[in-house]
């Protein structure tokens, strides 16, 4: 018998139409997958989507109905009101093709797939973007967000940090971000894990551009999500909004440096106000990068120098092999005089070498032969702007 949909419609012709997999039609609601798409790239809020469906229940009753149906039912003007029925936004089939070739899928707020934690916030996106895969075990998610221009030492941790989770059977999140976001999704891809980067753009626009790789690993290990329609262009604020997708698919977050005032603090701030745990790194008092977590400790936010810590706090069991396959670091080498006062004058953030040259009182040729030996024997890394760092 030839499969019809609610309006008489022959399926078969439809998805021949359309040109898009039969799998993607297993929930009843996305047999309607045009109209969602419609309604995502109206522009408007979460909140007013949310609060439209509620009224009207699905999208093909909200776009029969009449502006001042809208408008009285859904609480908006009649300017907002005739926005949201313009036939422009009514062309999907770019969409539904480049969806099709790209393998993405939307996810709509009231289908199985949807994921439980984001339900749970205030005003949850009304359908999601998915390039990639979300799975049961991804409600084990810890977010980590940071810096753009984060320090080696921040990018270091938020690596570790990152795989160790995995380790312990956790998904990473964050937002494909320059700096400590592209450390935490590349340590989750590292040690073998999933991960889910949130954007402020269509899951099919490369941004920022030199993350495009890191973005199709994730794709393969994980996902790329959004709220923004396909092709939507990364505008500035989106952003704030998308944190709150990254804290709401998160049990807990954890703040790596962070100025006063950036993403990861409204991340942090979005994850208070639905409940979620709120974890932060402690850094060097001086660096205004850790500015934003020592006002989360102040404000009661859990310190964390392990990922231990961050277990404790989650009081969640451990799944993976946290620890165990581990390999013992190698004996710390025998160092020379020379090299040993320099790498005493190291840290964990990076040091000009000519801070080096300066505080050690050593020539310069015998500074720069010494730390190109502690950078042989492991114990120091060279970074760009002839800076050194300690890494043991």
């Amino acid at each position: 018998m030839t499969e019809r949909l609610h309006d008489g419609t022959d399926l078969e012709s439809l998805l021949t139409r359309i040109r898009i997999p039969h799998s993607a039609f297993r929930n009843p609601q996305l047999t309607d997958l045009p109209l969602w798409i419609r309604l995502t790239k109206t522009g408007a809020s979460a909140r007013r989507l949310n609060r439209l469906l509620d009224s009207f229940d699905t999208p093909d009753r909200l776009f029969g109905s009449s502006a001042i149906e809208l408008a009285r039912l859904g609480g908006c003007s009649m300017k907002v009101a005739e926005r949201l029925l313009d036939p422009a936004y009514a062309a999907t089939q770019r969409d539904l093709d480049l969806m099709d070739r790209l393998g993405v899928t939307l996810i709509v707020r009231h289908a199985p797939e949807y994921p439980r934690l984001l339900r749970e916030i205030p005003d949850p996106p009304v359908a999601l973007y998915v390039r990639g895969t979300l799975t049961p075990g991804d409600s084990r998610a810890v977010g980590i967000v940071g810096s753009r221009q984060a320090t080696d030492y921040g990018k270091r941790l938020a690596d570790r940090f990152s795989a160790e989770l995995v380790e312990a059977g956790f998904t990473i999140v964050s937002g494909l971000a320059k700096g400590l976001d592209t450390a935490a999704h590349g340590g989750a891809l590292r040690a073998g894990g999933r991960t889910l980067a949130c954007l402020g753009c269509g899951v099919d626009v490369a941004y920022p551009y030199e993350n495009r790789a890191l973005a199709a690993s994730i794709a393969q290990s994980g996902a790329l999500v959004s709220e923004y329609p396909m092709m939507c262009p990364p505008d500035a604020w989106h952003f704030p909004s998308r944190n709150r997708v990254i804290s709401g698919l998160s049990v807990g977050i954890v703040v790596i440096e962070a100025p006063i005032g950036s993403g990861a603090l409204i991340t942090a701030e979005a994850a208070l106000e639905q409940g979620r745990e709120v974890l932060a790194v402690p850094g060097n008092v001086e660096n205004f990068r850790n500015r934003g977590p020592h006002a989360l400790l102040k404000d009661g936010a859990k310190l964390v120098e392990t990922v231990e810590d961050i277990l404790q706090e989650l009081c969640l069991p451990i799944q993976g092999s946290l620890g165990l396959d581990v390999p013992e670091p190698p004996p710390f080498p025998t160092l020379t005089p020379e090299e040993t006062a320099l790498y005493q004058l190291l840290d964990a953030e990076s040091r000009p070498v000519d801070d080096l040259i300066l505080e050690s009182g050593m020539p310069a040729s015998q500074v720069n032969s010494s730390l190109l030996l502690l950078e042989m024997k492991g114990v120091a890394r060279r970074l760009p702007g002839n800076a050194f760092v300690r890494v043991r």
